[in-house]
């Protein structure tokens, strides 16, 4: 499908996505932004808990430079709390680092107190400095742009006219429409086409706390990148590498996609506290900071809608969150995604008129023309290397959604050919647009109604009363809805 084509603005012909700057390395201790005792009780239960490790070892588990590192770690040692086992190479960057007994002892009590081990945590400050340098506001995309993103999918084109600027206003969406037209599937298109990168902290401090913000499952590293002779030559020893151009505290990812939907309770909003560790888990809105956050099947969670949009309304007024310690101390994170809720149900009847204002924009994503759905049966058949046949659409729609009064979804041409596949592998016959299979795969699919009987079983043809191949139904509904299809192989 293509649009027609329109004079572009000043706007339109930046790039997509502004270059995205680093953040810089942390060449003193008061750069990073922690105190010198949070850093020192950092390496002594990284110690205690992987045991002896080289200078270099330390920074990359801490991910502190070792200028840095090396001042605790003298500290440490006078304080005859670290000793050195052994040495390897040039410089402290070589010496193994190890924990006497009264090491052991503070690590212990610093274990008790919290049992963070991994990347030193940043300031609250700088995360937000991040967040907005990241911020998905800064994603623009075209109209070629939205259209090769949705390309995949059988859309009406002024669809597309609606959806590009709720996309490029990376605010609130709400996808609504009966189940199995594509809204899923369209949210997650979205996801896809915002597409760049951006810097996301391992962990947060927030008052001597630590809240872990970096999830692997929403959160897609890109490769490190090492710079100078030693980052390409293998004989080298890796800790002889200069390190990568940005501060390591921070994992350089695509923008996150976070997907939740009817398991989703009010207490997941929140902060996740463990007893036991003491270590804070960063709600998923806060992970989704920077990308696309996906509320599914809304209306159909434990909680009640209104209970749940009403957390909603300062973060979508004033972009930005508060969460709360468990000591109560409350405190201000960045909201910055764009926000897709889809449901089936009239939202209407969810909330009310003066919550949906708050959502700026309200997509409707209704049932396929009779033309949409041939096309996406189409696309279904070239993806199984199926024989295309439309009289054999034709005849579907006019003996099981005209005559029978079903309403036609989006989903069900993928799901008839899937029951056709499996009707002819249990036949031990070939997977062809046959009356007898589609009329196989239609009954099991749309329960067991009572209907007429089918053509030639063992032809491709559709029966003798199908319509003609020029003719389309004549209760097909009007063309012009936006309706997402199936993907193209």
């Amino acid at each position: 499908m293509t649009l027609d084509a329109r004079p572009r603005s000043s706007l339109n012909q930046r790039p997509q996505f502004a270059a995205e700057k680093a953040p810089k390395v942390p060449g003193t201790l008061a750069e990073s932004g922690l105190s010198a005792e949070t850093v020192a009780e950092l390496v002594l239960k990284t110690l205690y808990v992987r045991g002896a490790r080289t200078g270099q070892r330390l920074v990359e588990d801490v991910r502190l430079p070792f200028s840095i590192l090396d001042d605790r770690l003298q500290d440490l040692q006078q304080r005859m709390l670290l000793e050195v086992r052994g040495a390897k190479g040039h410089g402290r960057g070589g010496y193994t680092f190890d924990l006497t007994s009264k090491g052991r002892e503070r690590a212990r009590e610093s274990m008790a107190a919290g049992q963070y081990v991994g990347p030193a945590p940043v300031p609250l400050e700088k995360y937000r400095a991040w967040v907005a340098a990241g911020s998905i506001r800064n994603a623009r995309l075209d109209r070629e742009a939205i259209e090769s993103g949705f390309s995949h999918l059988v859309l009406d084109p002024d669809f597309l006219e609606q959806i590009g600027p709720a996309v490029n206003s990376a605010k609130s969406m709400f996808l609504y429409g009966d189940s199995g037209n594509g809204k899923t599937t369209l949210a997650e298109a979205i996801a896809r086409m915002m597409g760049g990168e951006l810097y996301v902290p391992y962990a947060v401090e927030i008052g001597g706390h630590v809240m872990v913000v970096h999830d692997p499952v929403h959160h897609s590293s890109l490769p490190d990148r090492k710079v100078g002779p030693a980052a390409a030559a293998d004989e080298e020893p890796e800790w002889l590498a200069k390190p990568t151009p940005y501060d390591r505290r921070f994992a350089r990812v695509g923008r996150p996609v976070v997907f939740t939907g009817g398991e989703l309770t009010l207490d997941q909003l929140d902060l996740q506290y463990d007893p036991h560790t003491k270590i804070y888990q960063a709600p998923f809105q806060v992970k989704a900071n920077g990308g696309v956050l996906i509320i599914d099947d809304f209306g159909r969670q434990i909680v009640r809608p209104r209970d749940l949009l009403n957390r909603w309304i300062v973060p979508l007024e004033k972009r930005l969150d508060f969460l709360t310690l468990h000591t109560g101390h409350k405190f201000p994170v960045p909201f910055d995604c764009l926000l897709v809720f889809a449901t089936n149900l009239d939202p209407l009847e969810l909330v009310d008129e003066a919550f949906l204002r708050r959502i700026h924009y309200k997509i409707l994503v209704p049932d396929p023309t009779f033309e949409q759905y041939l096309q996406i049966f189409r696309r279904g058949c070239i993806a199984r290397q199926i024989a295309f046949e439309p009289d054999a659409v034709r005849w579907i729609w006019r003996e099981y959604y005209e005559r029978r009064s079903i309403p036609a979804r989006s989903c069900h041409p993928r799901d008839l050919l899937d029951h056709l596949c499996d009707e002819a592998r249990y036949l031990d016959v070939e997977p062809i647009l046959s009356t007898r299979l589609l009329d196989r795969a239609c009954r099991s699919y749309f329960l067991d109604m009572p209907g007429e009987g089918v053509g030639d079983a063992e032809s491709g043809a559709p029966p003798a009363s199908a319509p003609p191949a020029s003719a389309s139904p004549a209760s097909a509904p009007p063309t012009g809805a936006a309706v997402p299809g199936t993907a193209e192989p």
